[in-house]
């Protein structure tokens, strides 16, 4: 991030404190137990592939690579099934720049949450780490459209985020 990211910033502040509830909601998970590692996984079942079936319908979005089948793996590997995902949609555009910023940034978390899990365990959907340079590009990206954009596209942006948060804690 640099030092003229205002909207990024406004992002990751304003949505917080919502990161911060699904971060709890799937904390407590014991990501060393096997049940528990399957229901966490099939959780995320819930919400990534509905996320990433409402960003598809929005192709003026930056390169993004879904995990969606890399998570049905991993739930096949512990003998579980993909869960039904949850409805979700995304109002416009906008919007689902600030779901991208969620679903992209989730492999962050994604990545030290790997650490937890025993190893042997099936780890395809956490270990889709980025590629080098792909989140700060994306960031940039984020940036620069909102730039372009009005308020109210940020607002939208913003409302996006938040209704994919909303979405993974209710998954949780």
């Amino acid at each position: 991030m640099t030092a003229n990211s205002i909207f990024v910033q406004r992002l990751r502040s304003e949505s917080g404190p919502a990161h911060d509830r699904v971060d709890a909601a799937y904390g407590a998970f014991r990501l060393d137990q096997r049940d528990d590692y399957a229901a966490f996984l099939a959780a995320h079942g819930r919400a990534l592939p509905a996320a990433e079936a409402a960003l598809h319908a929005h192709p003026d979005l930056p390169p993004w690579r879904e995990r969606a089948r890399l998570l049905a793996a991993d739930l096949a590997d512990l003998g579980r099934v993909m869960p039904a995902p949850l409805p979700f949609t995304l109002a416009d555009d906008a919007a689902a720049w600030g779901a991208l910023y969620v679903t992209e940034g989730s492999r962050l978390g994604g990545t030290v949450l790997a650490r937890a899990v025993a190893e042997g365990w099936p780890q395809r959907y956490l270990g889709a780490r980025h590629l080098p340079g792909e989140w700060r590009t994306l960031l940039a990206a984020i940036e620069t459209r909102a730039g372009l954009e009005s308020a109210a596209w940020r607002d939208a942006a913003l409302r996006g985020a938040m209704a994919c948060f909303a979405l993974y804690e209710r998954a949780a």
